[in-house]
């Protein structure tokens, strides 16, 4: 067999030192929101993150990051790198798995759904998997939960979309237009012919020949989606909202849970590859509503 090489190794072992680091930026910069939240919209104390390890019995583990707090309503931000075996019915799926169905996977991967319906909920994720071939995937993207801020003229909108066009075109202007169009394709509901909010970035098999350059660019998305989110968070949480926007909002998370569970590759492989039950599902919302 031709199970993943040293350097598929050596290059997980660098991308999950990178995501955990990614990681500790993100838990300070959200517990440095969740302590700023103004306290007659946010009673209560400030939240803080806990972190779990956890061991994959099959190769692996990993670190989930929960915050349930007063501004954060319900926050994951997890860490892992698992190897293993891929069951015949994934590696048909897999690039490179059809001549050995041995892998390794590390990424981090991020859900933020908030106490505010002002303030959007969003998610990122980004990752490296080796089989006897080696890629980046990823992205990010952002959703507001209130109709008046889902256009994609919307000043959040257009904040979002222009940090991950920024990491995009550092590398080449060809990306954002090509992920950005992959992203609508990917976040969108057929059952309900909409999509689940206004985009990002969403990328997959992404295989430069240049891993450099391909590890700069993921490690780029990431500080993208570090400098734009604390931001966008930062200036939505001084805003009042009515009985009737949290309603709106707990309606509107209905469509995360049901995309997540039907659509989502990232559920499916956890699911698949014996990943942690808990992790995997800490993307679904804390409260909400079908009407």
């Amino acid at each position: 067999m031709n199970a993943p090489s040293k350097t598929a190794a050596e290059r997980s072992s660098r991308a999950r030192t990178w995501f955990d680091e990614l990681r500790d930026r993100i838990v300070n910069a959200f517990e440095e929101l969740e302590a700023e939240a103004p306290a007659e919209l946010y009673p209560g104390p400030p939240g803080r993150f806990e972190l779990k390890p956890w061991t994959r019995e099959a190769g692996g583990g990993g670190v989930m990051g929960f915050l349930r707090g007063r501004f954060f309503e319900k926050c994951g931000v997890h860490v892992s790198e698992v190897h293993g075996t891929f069951t015949p019915e994934m590696a048909a799926s897999m690039p490179g798995a059809e001549k050995d169905p041995s892998f390794v996977a590390t990424g981090i991967s991020l859900i933020a759904h908030m106490a505010s319906p002002r303030v959007p909920a969003v998610h990122m994720n980004t990752r490296y998997l080796a089989t006897t071939e080696g890629w980046f995937g990823g992205g990010a993207d952002l959703t507001p939960l209130l109709e008046i801020q889902r256009s994609q003229d919307a000043p959040d909108a257009q904040a979002f979309h222009a940090a991950m066009k920024g990491a995009c075109d550092a590398f080449d202007p060809a990306w954002h237009p090509r992920y950005k169009a992959w992203c609508d394709e990917y976040f969108f509901l057929p059952h309900r012919g909409e999509p689940r909010g206004i985009g990002g970035i969403f990328y997959d098999r992404h295989n430069s020949g240049d891993f450099e350059r391909d590890f700069a660019f993921t490690r780029a998305v990431g500080e993208a989606f570090l400098g734009v989110y604390p931001r966008i968070a930062r200036h939505r949480m001084d805003e009042p909202w009515t009985h009737a926007d949290r309603e709106e909002q707990l309606v509107r998370r209905g469509r995360y849970v049901e995309f997540n569970l039907l659509y989502d590759r990232g559920t499916m492989f956890g699911l698949k590859t014996g990943g942690n039950i808990e992790s995997i599902l800490s993307s679904m919302p804390p409260v909400v509503k079908w009407p």
